[in-house]
């Protein structure tokens, strides 16, 4: 009785995760793609591709630790 709303809990933040990496997915597709159409070299898209990046392989690597299913 104590211990019914772990597994509700778990399933409702797998989906947050899940929606978050979607996402930062899209965020960092976005960031490649303005980084590739800019006529000069620019350090702050880079810094933003590279930011964007690293949070979607973060929480990549939180959904493989905590063994969600991606869809």
């Amino acid at each position: 009785m104590l211990f019914s709303r772990k597994g509700k809990l778990k399933k409702e933040f797998d989906e947050k995760l899940v929606s978050t990496i979607k996402e930062t997915k899209n965020t960092w597709q976005n960031a490649k793609v303005l980084e590739e159409l800019m006529d000069d070299y620019s350090l702050d898209m880079i810094a933003e591709r590279k930011k964007a990046e690293s949070i979607h392989f973060y929480l990549f690597k939180e959904a493989r630790i905590r063994r969600v299913l991606i869809k």
